[in-house]
Order: C-alpha cells, then structure tokens, then sequence
C-alpha cells in the first residue's frame, strides 16, 4: 500500500511487540526459534508477525550476533567443472544449516590468492581454500590471519583442516590400467607449475615409471583447460608415446577433440587418460577413462569440518586421503599393433607374438572383474566386465564387457562408438520388453519409425561372484522398466578357457531369463514393420579394421549370413600388423537368426524376437547362450565349423 506516493515499509519488530503485547526481546526469541517462550505466547506472536508481514532482519541479526552466517569458498578456476562440484558440495550442505555462499575466483593468478582470501574472510565467518596456487611459505603465514579456514588438496599442517586426494593412488591405477594394454612410452600432459595437485601427480607418475625398467615417461607443459589439451596434440603425436595421462578431463577434452579433427583414432592410434572424472567424461568421444574423484562429497567434507570451527567443536585436522577410483571406459584400449612390432626384433616373423595361454580366470579389479589368461610368462588381460552403473539412461545402463581382446592383444570390442553410443562391448540388449526399451537410443514404432521415447530402462547387477575356482563369473541380474519396477531376473554366468593348442581362447555367455514378475513379451523392430531388423539378444559391437569378412556356414557376406540360421558366425578382421578371428557360435539346442552388420559397422548376435514377438508365460524361463572363439589369425569356413563343432564343450 502506499501513502502520499510512498511506499509503507515492511512492519518492525517493535509494532509486532505492541501488537502482540509482549516485549520486543519475546519476539526475537520466537523468531530465531526460541524453545524458552511459552507455546501459546509465541502461537500469538507468531500469528501478529504474519498479519503485519513481519520479516526478521538478517543484518540486524548478524550485528547483534557477531557473525553473517556466511561462508566464502576461494576456488582458482569456476570455469573448472571440478571446482564447480567442490561449491555445490559446500553450497548444499551449508544451506541445509542456513548459512549462504560466497565464491571467489583467483584466475589461475597465484600473486592475488593472498588479498582475495583476506578480502573474502572480511565479509564472512570462515573460508574454504580450493587448491590454492600460492607458495607454501605464504600459505602457512596466511592461514592464521583467515581463520576459521579449511584447506582442500594441499598439504596438511597438522593443525588447519586439510581434505586431500590421493593423487598417487590414482596415478598408480592409471599406470597400472595402461601397462596391463601394453603401453611402455607414457606422456604426461602437465597441469598448472603452482597446482600442488600438478606435483603430487607428477611425482607419483614418475616413481611409478621408475618402478617399471620397459617403461618411458615422457613430459609436456599444458595447463588446465581444454584449449591447452587442444593445442598439445602436435606435440602428442611427435612424441610417439603410446598413451597420454592428461593433468585433468579439461585436458583431455581439448587433446581428444584436435585428435579427432586431425583423423587419429582414440584408442586405436593413441590411448587417453584424464583426472577427476567430472560430469561431462562420459559423454566425451569417446568415453573418457579417468580417475573418479568424489567432487561434492568432498565439499561437504569441507563444510563439516567448517561447521565445526564455526561452532568451537573440534574435528581431526588431518583426515585420510580421499582415493580415487577409476572408471575404465572407451578412451584407452591396447597398445597399437604397430607399437607392439616395434619392440620386436628385426628378425622377428611378421605379426605380433602371441602368448601361448595354459589358463584363464577372473579376478575382482577396481571396482569391475578382470579377464585374464595364464601364460608361461606374465599373465594377459582378456576381458574385462563392467556393472554398467555409470551408462547414461538413454543408452540403458547394463552389464557389459569391455575391453575385449585376443591373446596378443588386439581389441576385439568397442564401447559407445560414434555412430552408435549406446552399444557397449558385449552386452544383453534388447529393443522392447513389455514396452521397455534395453537396447538404448530410439525405440522404432510401426508407422513412426526410430522415435527417441522416455522408456529405457536398466540391468541392475546384483554383484557378481566367482564360481568354478574363478573361471567362471556369475551374476545376478534385475532387469527394472523406466519408473525402475522389477521385469524379470536374469541369471547370467560367463566362464572361459584356452584352446587345446593354447593359441586362443574361448568364452561361453549362459542366461536365463525369469518371467518372476508376470508374463514378458519380447519384441523388436523387425516385429514392428521393419525388415530384416530384428536385433536384440546377446550383441557383440566390434571395431572397424583394415578389412573384414564374415563367414557362416556355407555363407560369405553380410546379404548371406544376415537373418540365416548359421550354427555360427565368423568375423575376420585384418589390421596393419594382425589377423584375428572372432568365431560365435550359438548354443546347439536353440538357433535362432543372425542380426549381423559389416558395411555400416561390425557386430552381430542371435536375434530373440526376428520376425515374431516371443511371449514367456508367468513363471516361465527363456534360455540365451553364446559362445566365443578368439584366436590371432584367419579362420577359413572348414576350419571354423570344425572349431565351433567344440565350443560349447
């Protein structure tokens, strides 16, 4: 309302008093939520408050409690999602005790660190350092002046809080994942020379290097943006190195880009590692392998400990490192053949060595379950099964495996390509069970066509376990719709061995599907008025080579061996350096038709539903299996019947 053209201003705490006939300390005890008021007294305040639209002021608060209830967090980079989740950590948790959030941002500009974080600390209760760039001399005489503080990836002092991550740890896993493909010359793509985070990472690359006598490291400045990983790619590629470890994602981003543009392939020519796994890593091209680190949590961590020096409460100043955790995905893959063969010996025969394996099991590896086969020697990896849990909804999160690859080491799987992203390795998709959607991307609709539809649903794994002293992998699996309701269970169980000669090795997938939540009704696009387009079961997505045929039995071509009724299939694939053959085979007791793909990608897998919906009762099971033959060299149509004749055993 107004008065002689001016606007009334909002009531005080004084008129609320009058009118509520009680002192003017009454009903600031009410408002700041008071236990000691009388409940019908302050039932009656609280009413006078509201008709008069009485607001507490958080000004006149602060000034007569001596605080803002304001915290400032000092961060060198907001343009860094990293540090972006390291706020909405704090932010989030703060709120939640009504404090508010200040942000400060140095620029990468070390020499103003000091003046910003004395200027925040001036407005606000207490402050949060994010990976200052400053000297650590001037760090340790700045934190007395700014407390209460907390300090996040620097060193500890033993006395100011201090979260850290442990860099080396994860550098260790990074190494540890590149050497086991196969890689010896690394390149570190160094991040800001003030980044305290830069040293730790750097020191632990080269201690593991050290540790390795095959392997090279070699280093180039960057910095800590995606421009900066764009302008190194020359660099990359005249360095010869096998594989790229980035300072963080921002980097690789920018490396992964001008790769692309330039025409080299991402892993097949050049493996790529980043650090801190931010959001946008998984949708990178490819998915970006990196190391997790848990970006929010660790601002509430920052917020609790800041919460209780504001309080005068006490937590340990020195709390364990936070690890890292890798997440293994499209970025990095085996070793390129051609680096394999210049190891070798001039006299070597041409083509790479191929261990001769005399076993295989599975082992739990970081998070996922590793492959591996026996050798005379040091073991191979050869196959690794992720949970699928990070898989975008879109693309219908499951199981998978990935990397896939023969005993010399050539990769035999791709993950979320380009022309597909939601095919993943080896997989159990499928177009539409009950109206749900487990294959990803479109949903094709008689009469529509492909329709992106909200209906993808996700394979939950229930935690795999070992069986058969650990050559077989069995999991669990609940297959839940779009609104996450149980479908049906599935019960899966992949196991392997070497050939008889030793020269290749054979997995075998088993699952059996359970109706245990009502009748399925499985369908595809080939049952919606597509033709020839029934996909969906067990899918093998492989990478493009030099050359590939398919074969079946007594068929050639994709024309031939696409919707035929082959006991088996044949992918030959020749690659600067090597021959390999993926042989599938189905089960015996059930053939269905093949779904198989060369000219516009490769991959293929027996079709569930082809031509005709398949319908299992309540109650009832269907039965899925397929079995694999990898071996380092071409397999002609007689050798691979008789070699699929002993597949299933």
């Amino acid at each position: 309302m107004t008065q002689n053209g001016w606007t009334r201003s909002a009531s005080t705490i004084a008129e609320v008093a009058h009118a509520a006939g009680v002192s003017r300390a009454t009903v600031s005890r009410v408002m700041n939520g008071r236990a000691t008021v009388d409940p019908e007294l302050a039932a009656r305040v609280r009413d006078v408050a509201e008709q008069l639209h009485y607001r507490p002021s958080n000004t006149a608060r602060s000034l007569s409690l001596g605080r803002t209830n304001t915290v400032a967090v000092v961060v060198p980079d907001l343009a860094n999602p990293m540090f972006q989740q390291v706020l909405r950590g704090v932010a989030s948790a703060a709120a939640e005790e009504g404090y508010r959030v200040l942000v400060a941002d140095t620029a990468e500009h070390a020499d103003d660190e000091e003046r910003i974080a004395l200027d925040a600390r001036l407005r606000c209760d207490a402050l949060v350092l994010v990976s200052p760039r400053m000297s650590e001399a001037t760090l340790r005489a700045l934190l007395p002046e700014i407390r209460p503080v907390v300090v996040v990836n620097r060193a500890a002092d033993g006395t100011t809080p201090t979260l850290a991550i442990d860099y080396a740890a994860g550098i260790d896993q990074i190494v540890e994942h590149l050497t086991g493909l196969g890689h010896r010359h690394l390149l570190y793509l160094a991040g800001p020379p003030d980044s305290a985070s830069h040293g730790a990472r750097l020191d632990a690359l080269r201690a593991a290097a050290a540790r390795r006598e095959d392997v090279r490291l070699s280093e180039r400045p960057a910095g800590s943006s995606v421009e900066s990983g764009y302008a190194a790619a020359q660099d990359v590629l005249a360095s010869r190195a096998t594989a790229v470890v980035a300072y963080n994602d921002l980097v690789a981003f920018g490396l992964l880009a001008r790769l692309n543009e330039l025409g080299v392939a991402v892993p097949g020519d050049v493996s790529i590692t980043g650090f801190d796994d931010i959001e946008l890593a998984r949708f990178a091209t490819p998915s970006l392998t990196t190391a997790t680190v848990p970006q929010a949590e660790l601002g509430r961590q920052a917020w609790a400990h800041l919460r209780s020096l504001v309080g005068g409460d006490a937590l340990d100043p020195t709390p364990p490192l936070i690890m890292p955790v890798l997440a293994i995905r499209a970025s990095s893959g085996p070793v390129p053949p051609a680096a394999r063969l210049g190891r070798r010996a001039a006299t070597d025969p041409v083509g790479p060595e191929v261990p001769e394996l005399t076993g295989a099991s599975w082992s739990s590896d970081l998070g996922s379950y590793l492959l591996s086969g026996a050798t005379s020697g040091p073991t191979v990896p050869l196959a690794r099964y992720e949970s699928g849990e990070r898989v975008p909804r879109v693309h219908a999160p499951r199981p998978y495996l990935h990397p896939v690859h023969s005993a010399a080491g050539t990769a035999l799987t791709e993950t979320s390509p380009v022309d597909h992203r939601h095919h993943y390795g080896v997989s159990m998709a499928v177009p539409v069970v009950n109206g749900t959607s487990y294959w990803g991307g479109r949903t094709f609709l008689r009469d529509e066509g492909p329709t992106l539809l909200p209906n993808h649903g996700r394979q939950v794994s229930g935690g795999a376990r070992l069986a058969d002293e650990s050559a077989t992998l069995v999991d669990e699996i609940e297959w839940l719709d779009e609104r996450d309701r149980p479908l049906l269970t599935e019960d899966r169980r992949l196991s392997a061995a070497p050939l008889a000669d030793g020269r290749g090795w054979t997995l075998r997938w088993s699952s059996v599907l359970h109706a245990s939540h009502g009748p399925l009704r499985i369908e595809s696009p080939g049952t919606n008025g597509r033709p020839s387009a029934g996909y969906g079961g067990i899918f093998w997505r492989l990478p493009s080579a030099d050359v590939t045929t398919v074969l079946g039995e007594g068929l050639v071509g994709e024309e031939a061996v696409h919707g035929s009724l082959s006991p088996w299939l044949a992918f030959v694939q020749r690659r600067e350096g090597a021959t390999t053959t993926v042989l599938l085979v189905q089960h015996p007791a059930v053939l269905r038709p093949w779904f198989a793909r060369v000219a516009e990608y490769v991959g293929a897998g027996p079709a569930l539903a082809w031509d005709r919906v398949v319908d299992v009762p309540d109650g009832g099971r269907l039965d899925v299996g397929l079995a694999a033959v990898v071996v380092d060299r071409a397999l002609g149509a007689d050798e691979a019947g008789l070699v699929a004749g002993q597949a299933w055993g």
